[in-house]
């Protein structure tokens, strides 16, 4: 069964996309495989790690993240790393996008540490069965697509240095999902204080992530939050990732405590 969430965000999801994008999407939300992998997940990082939500509703919305800021560099002018070099266009670049973000925690049902990599290794046949059905035969489109969204979901943590726009995405769509929400339940069932419980706190303090067209930039985030605390969670989390993404030079991110005065990021 999917919860209520899930089905407003694949409904989300759905209409943001046309055509083999449209497609894939389809296929990535009715395969069985991929929803007890995404269930597993948020059941080992919540209640095994005692972490915050890593599970359908996450991979959600960092899916929709991923899929708004593309929308947004394409509209700007600014060609994604599969059509700079000639290897797909803008379509191959949102299936490519939409697999990474949508299968990118899948590695936590194996545990925190290393996840990106092991997620990696769980997505490939994944990618591999719904490419066949989305590209058929065209053998070159199907490497490429399924080569550029591993990158994504490698680089997803920060921890290793990514070369295409589209796996910088990943990397900021990530960061951008730090609202209370997903720190709800481990504050519930928490009781003694434990590693990352900072990132809890401070996330519990977000009130809402938007991200829209910038100012100067094709691509303006901005962070509200009810506490000061709210701030680790920008600058520790978000503004990391973000520093070492491809897509860096086309953000604008600010965040501010509601009622006062913005910070600047990056503008």
């Amino acid at each position: 069964m999917i919860s209520p969430k899930e089905k407003e965000l694949n409904g989300k999801i759905l209409k943001m996309l046309k055509g083999l994008p449209r497609k894939t999407a389809d296929l990535l939300i009715n395969d069985r495989e991929v929803h007890y992998l995404q269930e597993y997940a948020n059941t080992v990082s919540i209640r095994r790690l005692k972490y915050n939500d890593h599970g359908p509703v996450h991979m959600r919305t960092v899916t929709i993240n991923a899929l708004n800021m593309l929308d947004l560099l394409h509209q700007a002018g600014v060609p994604l790393n599969l059509e700079q070099e000639d290897a797909g266009d803008i379509e191959d670049s949102r299936i490519a996008v939409l697999l990474a973000a949508f299968l990118h925690d899948v590695g936590m049902t194996v545990g925190r540490d290393g996840h990106e990599r092991n997620g990696a290794l769980l997505a490939y046949p994944l990618m591999d069965r719904i490419l066949a059905k989305v590209y058929g035969d065209d053998l070159q489109k199907r490497v490429v697509v399924r080569t550029m969204a591993l990158e994504g979901i490698v680089g997803h943590m920060a921890t290793q240095h990514i070369h295409s726009l589209e796996a910088g995405l990943i990397l900021i769509a990530d960061g951008c999902d730090m609202q209370k929400g997903r720190a709800r339940i481990t504050m519930q069932i928490a009781s003694d204080p434990m590693v990352g419980d900072i990132h809890k706190y401070s996330a519990s303090a977000i009130e809402r992530v938007t991200i829209g067209k910038g100012e100067k930039l094709p691509i303006r985030i901005t962070v509200e939050m009810s506490e000061s605390v709210g701030f680790f969670q920008v600058e520790e989390v978000l503004f990391t990732k973000i520093k070492i993404s491809p897509v860096k030079p086309y953000v604008e991110l600010y965040a501010e405590v509601i009622g006062q005065e913005a910070k600047a990021y990056l503008s």
